[in-house]
């Protein structure tokens, strides 16, 4: 009697070939602008103490109230899958002290991270992130530098059909002034029990609320922009001043609060309209006062995440990405021991230069092995025979075209670089 088989649980995203390619495509595509911008890996796990998101995040939001995979590991710990990636890095800046050496701190990362909502298109329990976190200075040039990188990303990887919203959630002294008129004009509203906790908590969360009637209901607000202080407001200006000359557009979206506690100042979101529901593809924000609020320094920062599941599929509906764009530059075909363990040779030669070779395996026939070629979708096929062996000399065949040129084993590297 044969065992069941098991499934991975429900709402997981996972990539298998032929797809994955296009999906660490697209990682790579996000990563290598903060690379080139100078910032640097940061490798952080994927549990943290259940606190650390409670206090960072903010106990108002749908991610700490309902969407964390919290529990208690053997010593009685409450322990956390990690649901977004600023807390950590945080925590992991304090904890070494690198707040205490060159400012700012400039960091990238990804992986996978981990929430329990409802899966759809788009929307995972376990879905994958790129992040960049750049701490220490309060300077509108860097918000704009990390805003800038994001675009510089989603460029990278062809896309076109998004488009930048942004807006400022001010200081201290601003969301102050604005929590007045918001508590009174609140009041004024029937919420249930729950939606009434926490705007208790905090009052901007209705902003936030997706149902229609919540959305209805704060069609009036007071909005936050409008009680941005001197120092906020200008500090504003001069970031979207700096987006103007940069090229990058963008437009100004009052009533976006995100849905992290911990965001102020400039903060942004890249939409993708033709992913439905779950347009978002991206954004993050400043979040001055979380790095004291977790215990360390009283330090600026600003970073964003960018949803990798999201920008493949936005990729995907613009149709710029194909999984036969990412294919093998030569399949061999070996005919026999000695072909093979020549094959072998080669293959490894080819791959130092940095080519991708695969060979054939398993003692096929000619027709079979040619059949496992054409599947691999590599651009070049040889075969590798006695005959080739002693001449030293090879069929190269184009696979789209069929065309075969006749090629020097010594010069094949020469040959697929032409």
């Amino acid at each position: 009697m044969s065992q069941q088989k098991i499934a991975a649980p429900k709402g997981v995203s996972e990539y298998t070939p032929p797809r994955s390619s296009a999906f660490e495509h697209v990682r790579n595509c996000l990563i290598a602008p903060a690379s080139k911008a100078g910032y640097q890996l940061i490798e952080l796990p994927v549990f943290e103490d259940t606190e650390l998101f409670k206090r960072g995040v903010g106990e108002s939001t749908d991610v700490v109230s309902k969407e964390m995979y919290t529990f208690e590991d053997r010593g009685g710990r409450s322990i956390t899958l990690r649901p977004e990636g600023t807390a950590g890095v945080m925590r992991s800046v304090i904890e070494h002290g690198l707040d205490r050496g060159q400012l700012p701190v400039k960091v990238w990362y990804s992986g996978q991270f981990f929430r329990a909502e409802r899966p759809q298109a788009g929307r995972y329990r376990q879905f994958y992130q790129v992040g960049i976190e750049a701490i220490g200075l309060d300077d509108p040039a860097i918000d704009a530098e990390v805003i800038a990188i994001a675009d510089a990303g989603f460029k990278a990887l062809g896309l076109k059909q998004y488009r930048l919203e942004l807006t400022s959630l001010g200081d201290a002294q601003s969301r102050a002034a604005h929590k007045v008129d918001l508590l009174k004009f609140i009041a004024t509203l029937q919420l249930d029990e729950a939606t009434a906790a926490r705007a208790a908590i905090n009052p901007l969360r209705l902003f936030d609320d997706k149902r229609e009637e919540m959305k209805k209901a704060m069609a009036d607000a007071p909005l936050l922009v409008n009680y941005l202080s001197d120092a906020s407001r200008e500090h504003f200006a001069t970031v979207t001043k700096y987006l103007d000359a940069l090229g990058i557009s963008y437009q100004l979206n009052p009533r976006m609060v995100r849905g992290l506690d911990y965001y102020t100042g400039t903060t942004f979101e890249f939409v993708h309209d033709l992913l439905g529901a779950q347009s978002g593809i991206g954004g993050g924000g400043r979040y001055d006062g979380l790095m004291e609020q977790l215990g360390g320094q009283s330090l600026s920062g600003i970073g964003f995440g960018l949803g990798v599941d999201r920008a493949l599929l936005a990729a995907e509906a613009e149709g710029v990405i194909g999984q036969e764009a990412f294919v093998s530059d030569l399949f061999i075909i070996p005919l026999g021991d000695g072909a093979k363990l020549q094959a072998l040779t080669i293959a490894s030669e080819l791959r130092v230069k940095g080519k991708r070779v695969e060979v054939a395996f398993g003692d096929r026939a000619l027709k079979g092995a040619m059949k496992g070629a054409d599947k691999s979708g590599a651009t070049y096929v040889i075969v590798l025979g006695e005959s080739e062996m002693s001449s030293g000399t090879v069929e190269l065949k184009e696979m789209k075209s069929g065309a075969s040129t006749s090629v020097k084993i010594d010069s094949l590297f020469e040959a697929l670089n032409k």
